[in-house]
């Protein structure tokens, strides 16, 4: 137990400290995001999401030095990660087609299949019945693309509030880290661990008022590394649970503008800040469909409330993927 409190640990403290001195450097350099939903449009450092890679690439290492025996699971997984940065620091930085983005994050997959660290046998439950193993020996290296897309997608998507992404994926990490002791999956809770500590430290600074924003640095590599610890430690069923409120809001965005698109194409926004510092829906039909329009449909919060909603809504789902775990145990 105590090599697992190391790796949270270290993971926790390597964030803390690394990102203090990231946002420095990035107010230093202009590289600052606006913070549309408050009076003022204060500029926030950008790109700080690199403190969560820092943290988790450094825990990724104390835990290769002590588990030798999953340095090839541990290699892809931070691979995974790594390539996923680069993705999100070239779109923070350039810009992406956002048509192209989801290719080059469907790509950040490669590792798991040249590693071979994935079971084409997912198990899946059935109500009524034990659960089933599925064997998807020709599929299921397809698939992994997509564990890491959508999720890294999910994830950005759901990045639109102080707080929201860091705290929402804190908890779904968590319910990662007890399903994994449910299932006896070492692999599972050893690689949760690594991103839920520098997620924690991470929202220590994110949340409301925020003084760090992430950027598709962060909330790429997040999501994309989420999505190989699904397949690495056999959590696939139990992430797409715990992950729902992200999936969902995904999904509203996408159905409701009819493509894959990109925050700065839209025209119009789906709130709108009110002189009193609250956020209210949009009434233009053009505007996106999410989950943050959606909430503030019955009247205008603040944004501290709506992302409490957000964590409700994610602790919710993080408790159905326990119980999932716990039906997967059967």
């Amino acid at each position: 137990m105590w090599d697992y409190l190391v790796i949270f640990a270290v993971s926790s403290l390597v964030t803390l400290v690394f990102t203090r001195y990231w946002a420095s450097a990035m107010l230093r350099h202009g590289i600052v995001g606006v913070d549309v939903h408050k009076p003022g449009k204060p500029k926030i450092p950008e790109m700080c999401g690199a403190g969560i890679i820092a943290g988790v690439a450094t825990s990724a290492i104390v835990a290769t030095a002590i588990h030798q025996e999953f340095f090839r699971e541990i290699a892809s997984f931070l691979s995974v990660i790594l390539l996923a940065a680069l993705v999100g620091a070239y779109d923070d930085l350039r810009g992406l087609n956002p048509r192209l983005k989801p290719l080059l994050l469907a790509g950040c997959a490669i590792p798991l299949l040249v590693f071979r660290t994935y079971d084409p046998r997912p198990v899946v439950p059935v109500i009524g019945s034990a659960p089933v193993s599925l064997r998807l020996s020709l599929v299921y290296p397809v698939l992994v693309f997509f564990a890491t897309t959508i999720p890294a997608n999910a994830v950005n998507m759901m990045d639109v509030l102080n707080g929201s992404m860091s705290g929402t994926c804190s908890i779904s990490l968590l319910s990662l880290c007890i399903s994994s002791i449910i299932l006896a999956s070492d692999l599972g809770l050893l690689l949760s661990l690594c991103m839920l500590g520098a997620l924690l430290a991470f929202f220590y600074y994110n949340r409301y008022p925020a003084r760090v924003f992430a950027g598709d640095i962060g909330d790429l590599s997040i999501g994309a590394g989420i999505g190989a610890t699904a397949v690495i430690g056999r959590l696939e069923v139990v992430t797409i649970v715990a992950l729902m409120p992200q999936i969902m809001n995904a999904f509203y965005n996408l159905f409701s503008v009819g493509r894959i698109f990109a925050h700065e194409e839209l025209k119009e926004r789906p709130t709108r800040l009110l002189s009193d510092g609250r956020l209210a829906a949009t009434d233009s039909r053009n505007a996106a469909v999410t989950l943050t329009r959606i909430i503030l449909a019955r009247g205008p919060l603040k944004e501290k409330e709506i992302v409490t909603v957000f964590l409700a809504l994610s602790a919710f789902s993080a408790f159905l993927s326990v119980v999932t775990s716990m039906v997967l145990m059967r």
